[in-house]
């Protein structure tokens, strides 16, 4: 039995369903095929954080270019989304971090970024609870906060007004002219995006992509603890690094009033269980910065896992040696910021036309892949 479609999506976590609803509302027919629950996997273990990064110059292309079309969308998010422009802070310890501090202003200001150089009293002002003796900080007032998993079901819900069908089934194997799942059943499709995370190795062995493990924590209510996202000025530099395991202080505010504190990179583990060192570790850094939070009541842990490449940029554009197959992933930590701008990126590819951005510096082909088999 077989069916028939314009492009399958594979993957139903926020960058497969920003794929499917940008697709299907250029009226394509689109199949979004997912194994288990929307948003069910990397989705649901991440911060929801929408920001601009300057790691480079590409990641500051992509993430400036998403976080706008974030803002964009906002009017028509639901309630439950919980979208949030609360800005963030990064936080500087000493005066070498705020000097990078400054430099990152100038910077942001030269690719057209808002922000806000914070003396010591300015971010005591912004921030009351964070400790005494802080340098101050960088604000980037734009960027936001929402709950990703609420934003990936409401995204593949406008997939299906826009005639998308979603189907729960796991795909066996990649063909040039669709997909084969595992109960035998085909579906024909002139394009195929593949949107799986760190499980794209079992349907291309051949890309380069690793897991990489984080840990979270969520506090009962505490409304007005934390105003903004705050992150350690250390994970700006950091954070997308090669170090096999490191934590940093990063933590959220959510218009519910819990507070959201991360975070955690570990290369190289692959169970899934909460690691009690690693969490305390966590927990401890992000009291160093703000002491308050020993006082208030977790009531939830978990972990997710992050596909990575080398270069520490996504694989968005037709995959190598696969016909008519696109990928979509190798987004680490910035697949909730990135989504939207990945699938305008992978849209207007399939429908011959020019990115608003340059997207060679994503092309899955720089990378030497083996032909495959």
């Amino acid at each position: 039995m077989s069916e028939t479609a314009d492009v399958v999506v594979i993957g139903a976590g926020i960058v497969g369903a920003a794929c499917a609803e940008a697709l299907s509302s250029e009226g394509l027919r689109v199949v979004i095929v997912e194994s288990g629950a929307v948003a069910g996997g990397a989705t649901s273990a991440a911060m929801g954080h929408v920001v601009v990064m300057d790691n480079s110059e590409a990641e500051m292309a992509l993430t400036h270019y998403s976080r706008d079309l974030w803002r964009d969308l906002a009017p028509r998010l639901p309630a439950e989304v919980e979208f949030q422009s609360c800005g963030t802070i990064g936080v500087a310890a000493d005066e070498e971090e705020m000097q990078a501090v400054r430099r990152k202003s100038l910077l942001y200001a030269a690719h057209g970024v808002r922000t806000q150089v914070l003396d010591p009293a300015a971010l005591a002002e912004a921030e009351p609870n964070l400790r005494p003796g802080l340098y101050g900080g960088l604000l980037a007032p734009d960027d936001v906060v929402l709950d990703a998993a609420a934003a990936a079901h409401w995204l593949v819900e406008r997939a299906r007004q826009h005639g998308s069908r979603l189907l729960t089934a796991c795909v066996a194997a990649l063909e040039p002219g669709g997909v084969r799942l595992s109960d035998g059943s085909r579906i024909a499709a002139a394009a195929t995006v593949c949107a799986t995370g760190t499980w794209v190795t079992t349907l291309l062995p051949e890309m380069s992509i690793r897991p990489r493990k984080g840990h979270l924590a969520l506090t009962d209510r505490y409304p007005g603890f934390v105003h903004h996202q705050l992150v350690e000025l250390g994970y700006l530099k950091s954070a997308h690094g090669n170090a096999t395991e490191s934590v940093a202080f990063n933590v959220q505010p959510r218009k519910t009033g819990h507070v959201l504190i991360g975070s955690s990179r570990q290369f190289g583990v692959t169970d899934p269980a909460v690691e009690t060192e690693i969490l305390r570790r966590m927990l401890s850094r992000a009291a160093e910065y703000m002491p308050g939070l020993e006082r208030l009541e977790v009531i939830r842990t978990w972990t997710g896992f992050r596909a990575c490449t080398e270069d520490k940029l996504p694989l968005i554009g037709p995959c190598p040696h696969r016909e008519n197959v696109y990928l979509a992933t190798g987004h680490e930590g910035l697949g909730i910021t990135t989504s939207l701008g990945t699938a305008r990126i992978l849209t207007d590819m399939i429908m011959g036309r020019h990115p608003a951005i340059d997207a060679a510096p994503y092309l899955p082909s720089r990378f030497d892949a083996a032909p495959a088999r």
